[in-house]
């Protein structure tokens, strides 16, 4: 095998992964079952939340990604010890893809939908495969690439969460664990050193509570998208300046110049 070709995913691997992911979306959308609804009563507080068989599909199709992952890596020369940060953002595209494909009408658009998840799903595994090792060839285009896929999917996720009309009980932890996920993966692929757990933890607290502020603002999806991505970008942007000990002035011209672009957008488009 030439060198080049060790820094890439096993093909066949690679194929039947994102075959078995497909199913498990296929099989959710066109099996019918009837589900049940898990309720809690609290004192003031009614929880109930449907659960369909198309849920629990879309879970097993994460936790596949997940352990998926885990087995392309086991062919890696450089097999990490830890391979958990490898799991995390194509657990989250899973994750996201299905909730995505589940809201969409039965139909051309769908099967459409599915072959872009193919395209998403094999990309992210290469270039998850790719970042494990920092001197490969590609590694720059793959951690640019996971990083911009990393905002997309966050994208996608509050979009799709915002059309179906989510509460915000439920919301509001969504927000917070894909935030602070993407925060994390982000911060740790663009300084390639140590997690940054504390500004993952607070990016991820300030992206929810702009969340729930706007959340009853009369906006589309699209602006309440725009809203959380602008803050999401700022702040990992900025973390990471300031962890490359670059001058306070410097580290928040390029955050903030996106933050007000993204805000722009979202108050022009409707």
């Amino acid at each position: 095998m030439p060198q080049e070709e060790h820094y890439l995913p096993d093909g066949n691997r690679v194929g039947v992964l994102t075959a078995a992911v497909l199913l498990a979306y296929a099989l959710a959308r066109l099996i019918n079952a009837p589900g049940f609804t898990l309720t809690l009563q609290l004192p003031g507080f009614y929880f109930a939340y449907p659960l369909t068989l198309s849920a629990v599909m879309i879970l097993m199709a994460t936790g596949l990604t997940a352990t998926g992952m885990n087995w392309l890596l086991h062919s890696h020369p450089s097999r990490p010890g830890n391979a958990i940060e490898h799991w995390l953002l194509p657990t989250l595209t899973a994750l996201i893809i299905g909730i995505s494909l589940n809201i969409l009408p039965f139909g051309t658009l769908w099967w459409i939908g599915l072959a872009i998840s193919a395209g998403i799903l094999v990309s992210v595994f290469a270039a998850e495969y790719v970042s494990v090792d920092t001197g490969a060839p590609t590694y720059a285009l793959a951690s640019a690439g996971l990083s911009a896929l990393s905002y997309a999917l966050l994208l996608m996720l509050v979009i799709a969460l915002r059309a179906v009309g989510t509460r915000l009980f439920l919301i509001a932890p969504a927000v917070f664990v894909a935030t602070g996920l993407v925060a994390l993966r982000t911060l740790h692929l663009r300084l390639s050193s140590h997690w940054e757990f504390p500004w993952a933890i607070g990016i991820a607290l300030a992206c929810t509570q702009i969340a729930a502020g706007s959340h009853y603002w009369p906006i589309s999806p699209l602006q309440f998208g725009l809203i959380l991505l602008g803050p999401l970008y700022a702040l990992t942007a900025l973390a990471s300046n300031l962890n490359e000990d670059i001058p306070l002035r410097r580290a928040a011209l390029e955050p903030g110049i996106v933050l007000a672009a993204a805000w722009i957008a979202a108050a022009i488009i409707q």
